[in-house]
């Protein structure tokens, strides 16, 4: 059997960027706005300060407006309430980002509910995972699923319909959402977990695997069904196996297995990863068409 296709997250994150730069650009001419993204980082975590500067330049790139707020961490959370409303009352801001991991002082639900659902560009508003869940319209697609369904929509097209699909993880973030969105597609859907029954077998019975449980190549070759399509959205560090001192990222698939028995596959990195930042510019994209009266692009709408 052929080694699986690669599914270059990458390349399709740049040329999502360059269909979100032409609505910015289309938004200006036709209505004079210009999208705004408020980032918000609380503290000094390395990998937050990494991930907060990727989406600062991305929104440089795309033209959109970014609106940073870097906190100490010793900010109380009265404050950063009080900043959050701020921004909700500030017509410019047209979606809201606070980066996760808060400091332990702060309650990370009340901060995030306090974000109202239309700037809510994470798509973690307890009001817009309603609004998927029910197949709604106007709802805010949490970004990491958002990109791993367009990367299947794009390897499988209207083949989607029927599958057998499991995702690997109950996340708030990931799993139950990424779940709404196969359902949508009219997928069969199975939600696995640690606690699952015979996971192994169940990931056999798969047409399309999400992996989304944040451990570093816990599924191996002869969990993957012969051609299933893997979507690997884990993004773990490990130590490298021939450069002592050094690390590296897996997903977790375990991927010289799964590549030589799944039809397609992504890579970790290079595959989910890119998806995530671009699905975050266009759902600031669409909070801004949303916000003027324009239409929503379509590729937001899920």
């Amino acid at each position: 059997m052929a080694e699986a296709r690669i599914i270059d997250g990458k390349a399709f994150a740049a040329g999502l960027r360059a269909r979100v730069a032409e609505g910015v650009a289309a938004l200006k001419a036709s209505h004079g706005v210009t999208p705004g993204l408020a980032v918000v980082l609380v503290g000094e975590d390395p990998a937050s300060q990494v991930y907060v500067r990727s989406k600062e330049k991305a929104l440089a790139d795309l033209g959109m407006n970014s609106f940073d707020h870097h906190m100490p961490a010793d900010l109380g959370e009265v404050e950063l309430l009080a900043l959050i409303d701020r921004l909700n009352a500030d017509p410019a801001v047209h979606g809201i980002l606070v980066q996760l991991p808060l400091p332990k002082h702060i309650d990370t639900q009340k901060v995030l509910a306090r974000i109202v659902p239309e700037k809510d560009a994470d798509g973690f508003h307890v009001v817009n995972a309603g609004l998927l869940a029910t197949g709604s319209p106007g709802a805010i697609v949490p970004c990491t699923p958002l990109g791993s369904l367009l990367l299947l929509r794009d390897t499988l097209g209207a083949d989607l319909k029927g599958k057998r699909a499991l995702v690997l993880g109950r996340s708030n973030i990931v799993g139950k959402p990424m779940a709404q969105l196969l359902l949508q597609q009219d997928c069969t859907v199975t939600v696995a977990h640690s606690r699952t029954q015979d996971l192994p077998g169940e990931c056999r019975r798969a047409d399309i695997l999400v992996a989304a449980v944040g451990r570093p190549e816990m599924v191996r070759g002869d969990w993957i069904k012969p051609g299933a399509v893997v979507i690997d959205v884990g993004i773990n560090r490990v130590p490298h196996p021939t450069e002592p001192g050094k690390t590296k990222l897996v997903g977790d698939v375990a991927y010289d297995e799964a590549v030589k028995v799944a039809g397609a596959i992504t890579p970790v990195p290079g595959g989910v990863g890119p998806m995530t930042i671009a699905c975050l510019m266009l759902n600031t994209l669409a909070a801004a068409c949303r916000a003027a009266g324009a239409p929503v692009p379509a590729e937001a709408l899920a």
